[in-house]
């Protein structure tokens, strides 16, 4: 199935009305069946994007696939929330292992973005398309995001159903629908990464935090 070949949200109107286009993104996403694949963080737009999928016409969502990676090092609230959600929302999320035992992820020094990207890769064999929450708010390396894109380096399509929501516009709708959430949020993290590299701030701030670095490679080609 070609995206293209559907009727895209207008950018425009996408902004006025970013609800009408998390709907509108999700089911074309959810059009690819067992062959779409949600990144879930257990972030706040996971929460958001979880609910709105497995409410779509007849059921179509519960057919996308609901895949994390584990770190090995990720926060005890986030392992909280990840329970939280298979309950909630009744799904089996599967797992994809970047962790490393003989040595546990550090920070900067010792990142898991290469493991990372290469659990990704694993999540992603058979896919045709992947479903992600980035928002352009987020940061410069994300302020051109559109809804639906073309990855020609992994040969799928990328939906960012999330592409014009706000902070705003995800705290109404969680507290709207009472949808569980990472509490890490009310602790004063925007972005929750792993445990070893991520203090509270806002936007991705938190994120590496003193350093230059500002994504783990899933979805910016990082440099080796």
């Amino acid at each position: 199935m070609n995206p293209s070949q559907t009727r895209q949200p207008n950018s425009q109107s996408s902004q006025s009305d970013p609800a009408l286009s998390l709907t509108h993104t999700l089911r074309e996403a959810a059009r690819h069946g067992r062959e779409s694949v949600l990144l879930c963080s257990f972030q706040k737009e996971e929460s958001v994007l979880l609910d709105e999928l497995l409410r779509l016409d007849q059921g179509t969502g519960k057919a996308v696939r609901v895949v994390t990676i584990d770190t090995g090092v990720l926060f005890q609230e986030t392992m909280q929330t990840w329970r939280e959600f298979e309950q909630r929302f009744g799904v089996k999320i599967e797992i994809f292992d970047a962790s490393s035992p003989g040595k546990p992820w550090t920070g900067p020094e010792h990142c898991c973005s290469v493991a990372k990207v290469a659990a990704l890769e694993q999540a992603l064999v058979g896919a045709q398309a992947w479903i992600t929450g980035i928002r352009r708010e987020q940061g410069p390396t994300r302020a051109s995001t559109e809804l639906i894109e073309r990855d020609e380096k992994r040969g799928l399509w990328k939906y960012n159903p999330l592409a014009h929501w706000s902070e705003k516009d995800l705290w109404r709708r969680i507290h709207e629908r009472d949808l569980p959430y990472n509490p890490l949020h009310d602790r004063g993290y925007a972005s929750i990464g792993c445990a070893t590299c991520t203090q509270p701030g806002s936007g991705r701030e938190g994120r590496w935090a003193g350093t230059e670095k500002t994504e783990c490679g899933l979805h910016v080609e990082i440099a080796n």
